[in-house]
């Protein structure tokens, strides 16, 4: 049974195995072909439409406070800026969750424990966020893993944020790019699901924006076509279930429904 998108998280009842914060996070989605991003996928994930569409988010935001289990915070390491690609999808327990196709941060110790341990790509570079007033500015250059001749992964976006989104603002797509409380992951071939948790994101106008990006293309997906969809948001606190096996979807190739969440 698919599970419906819903702004505020479910109840925790979950081993938390990681606490951090989220700030400065920005949202810029675009619409695909169902059919290109599913192609891209393992086995046993469907991609999450809305509106017929697959969804693909840059999403820039500076990471801080990373804390592993019980212990404190870690200084240095636990502090960086992340630049990710990834789309949405759902598993076979009707569960919908987040898919990375890419992390990049400036922190090759990150990279190794986050591969390593939980199994997602984070790639590493040189990654910088400057703030002045409500402009922002991220910038990275992938250097691992090593691109293919010729493609240079990078990513340069700067943008002004707004006013905050009033409830006549936010509708069913930003819920539905916004409210994920899960991810997965490919461990060696096997599905992993980690629950997330948080209060629910506050959202705010993004009234100014020029993206230049490499990082969506070398995932192997064509280039993003037209104005993408933006919000911004100040940031949350955040914790993270140990991950557990994902049942596979037996149906990943049928569509999913045509119609939006509620």
């Amino acid at each position: 049974m698919l599970n419906p998108v819903n702004p505020d998280p479910p109840p925790w009842n979950r081993r938390t195995v990681l606490r951090q914060r989220w700030d400065e996070l920005a949202y810029f989605h675009w619409a695909y072909p169902v059919e290109e991003v599913q192609a891209l996928l393992p086995p046993g994930l469907r991609v999450d439409e809305f509106g017929g569409s697959a969804w693909v988010g840059l999403i820039p935001f500076h990471m801080r406070r990373v804390q592993l289990g019980p212990t404190p915070a870690v200084p240095y390491f636990g502090d960086f800026v992340e630049i990710n690609v990834r789309t949405y999808v759902i598993d076979g327990s009707g569960r919908r969750a987040v898919w990375f196709f890419s992390l990049d941060v400036p922190r090759a110790v990150v990279v190794g424990v986050a591969r390593s341990l939980f199994s997602l790509p984070y790639c590493f570079g040189p990654s910088s966020h400057k703030r002045q007033g409500s402009t922002h500015i991220y910038s990275t250059r992938r250097l691992w893993p090593r691109p293919d001749p010729g493609v240079r992964p990078q990513c340069r976006i700067e943008f002004t944020h707004g006013e905050p989104m009033g409830a006549a603002d936010i509708g069913p797509l930003e819920h539905f790019l916004s409210a994920r409380w899960g991810l997965v992951a490919d461990r060696r071939g096997q599905l992993a699901y980690g629950a997330v948790d948080h209060a629910r994101w506050p959202l705010y106008r993004i009234v100014n924006s020029a993206v230049s990006q490499t990082l969506i293309e070398t995932t192997g997906l064509s280039s993003p076509r037209g104005e993408p969809h933006s919000m911004y948001s100040p940031g949350v606190d955040v914790r993270i279930g140990w991950f557990e096996p994902s049942a596979r979807s037996q149906d990943f190739l049928r569509p999913t429904s045509r119609m939006e969440p509620k």
